[in-house]
């Protein structure tokens, strides 16, 4: 942040996960007060898959941490050294196979389920596409993208 470009930037955004050090409004708040042109994005609760150093972790703990039967500290330390040296030589990009037409459907099954937990019974009965259309979520988008 205190170098160009982030320096200069209208805005920058910062997409985090809902860790305890920087979850709520009080990490939003002493983000602003230190970088004032630093947006914090937080993604969505149980959505891990998102964030690709989760997703390490993940491998991490299955391949190296388990068992959790060490000896000592030390012995931690070299199994995950080792780990990384052999991961750094195997490992492959992940093969993405999320598609626009699943994030929709999730998109879908979230926005149900969020109007049948806090509209009023009278809205209940609608279908998710007659409250927002995707053209108006595009337009209100494309406001936000212009701003």
């Amino acid at each position: 942040m205190l170098q160009v470009p982030y320096k200069t930037a209208n805005r920058v955004f910062w997409i985090i996960d809902n860790g305890s050090s920087h979850r709520g409004e009080p990490f939003v708040e002493r983000l602003q007060k230190k970088w004032p042109n630093a947006i914090a994005v937080h993604l969505p609760i149980h959505a891990s898959w998102l964030n690709q150093i989760e997703i390490y972790f993940a491998i991490v703990q299955k391949k190296a941490l388990t068992p959790n039967d060490f000896p000592s500290l030390q012995a931690v330390e070299e199994r995950l050294l080792n780990f990384q040296t052999r991961y750094q030589e195997i490992a492959r990009p992940f093969s993405w196979k999320f598609t626009r037409k699943d994030l929709k459907e999730k998109l879908k099954l979230v926005s149900d389920h969020i109007i049948k937990q806090y509209e009023p019974a009278a809205f209940q009965a609608l279908k998710t596409e007659n409250l927002l259309s995707w053209n108006k979520i595009q337009e209100t988008s494309s406001v936000y993208a212009n701003t």
